[in-house]
């Protein structure tokens, strides 16, 4: 495959699959509404690149041209977070769910070869049994993980009905550069970086002694692109670091100054992706430790000076309708 198209191409992921392909002398198009994306993510200067300012949630004749003669499309596109999504769920379904039917279109329209779907670890809610598996039951806590899983499920019933060749890639806590700054929930490293720049304490939720699942984003993309050569149609896989880290770990790499805030409803205790049938069907295991990781963004931390600063108080305000509703 020659031609691959990219949605949400300038943001956070987005971008880094966006250099893999053009190091590996790829012919790239880029769509992307930059709500929250960032034209500066992207190398323009390379040749092989075609940027789109387009919304996924419109459907258009624009937005068909640009997926003709394109072989692979790799659905980076949507919104995430989690206190937004209870704030504004209809925003979310119409970018996570419309958004992924009508790229979903206008690839069958355009018989294009794979489709790789970027879906969320966050389906599984809060599991009781660690590692969590492909096969653990699926649990939406909110808006952002229904609309995820939604769109998942078209991406895996269109393979069925129409015959194309799709695949479901469920990821679970992804970091490195350009990682995304806005947002009290999820983006950890752009908080904590942003505090540390600020001389800001850490703001830590709950003992910090939860445990997410860690994936450095290059580690990520390589997965993405192995993906959209070797996988079978309808397959699912897990991708994350398969490694529990505590908050505390995380934030003891960044800075010594910290607080400590309420723990919120809702978040899970644990997190840890079982990545067998990654490294089984891929061939791929994660190579970027975490030590590595957050140095490598520790020494680029100007890069996050212009993200929000988060405190106790601001964090509290922005929360509150979420404790409103999941308490």
């Amino acid at each position: 495959m020659r031609n691959y198209l990219v949605t949400g191409g300038a943001g956070f992921i987005g971008s880094h699959v966006v250099d893999l392909l053009l190091k590996l002398k790829k012919r790239v198009k880029v769509i992307d509404n930059l709500s929250t994306g960032q034209l500066s993510n992207l190398n323009r200067s390379k040749k092989n690149i075609k940027f789109f300012k387009v919304d996924i949630s419109k459907k258009s004749k624009k937005l068909s041209k640009i997926f003709k003669g394109i072989d692979c499309v790799i659905h980076c596109a949507g919104l995430a977070d989690l206190v937004p999504s209870i704030k504004n769920p209809n925003k979310y379904f119409s970018s996570n769910v419309i958004g992924t039917l009508n790229v979903l279109s206008a690839s069958r329209e355009s018989k294009v070869k794979k489709f790789v779907y970027a879906a969320s670890a966050s389906c599984y809610g809060i599991p009781k049994k660690f590692p969590i598996s492909e096969n653990t039951q699926i649990d939406t806590q909110y808006p952002y993980a229904t609309t995820k899983f939604i769109g998942e499920k078209l991406v895996l019933d269109w393979a069925k009905i129409y015959k194309m060749n799709n695949v479901s890639l469920r990821f679970f806590n992804i970091y490195g550069p350009r990682s995304r700054t806005t947002g009290a929930y999820g983006a950890v490293f752009g908080v904590f970086l942003a505090q540390k720049i600020s001389n800001k304490p850490l703001t830590i939720v709950g003992n910090g002694k939860q445990t997410r699942d860690f994936l450095h984003v290059n580690d990520l993309v390589k997965a993405i692109f192995l993906a959209s050569k070797k996988l079978k149609s309808g397959t699912i896989l897990n991708l994350g670091g398969g490694k529990e880290v505590s908050v505390n770990k995380i934030a003891n790499l960044i800075s010594n100054k910290k607080v400590y805030i309420p723990k919120r409803p809702g978040e899970p205790d644990r997190s840890l992706a079982n990545i067998n049938l990654a490294k089984k069907l891929l061939n791929w295991k994660p190579k970027v430790s975490l030590e590595k990781g957050v140095k490598n963004l520790l020494e680029n931390i100007n890069q996050f000076k212009k993200a929000p600063v988060w405190t106790p108080n601001k964090i509290k305000k922005e929360t509150r309708i979420w404790f409103k509703y999941l308490k």
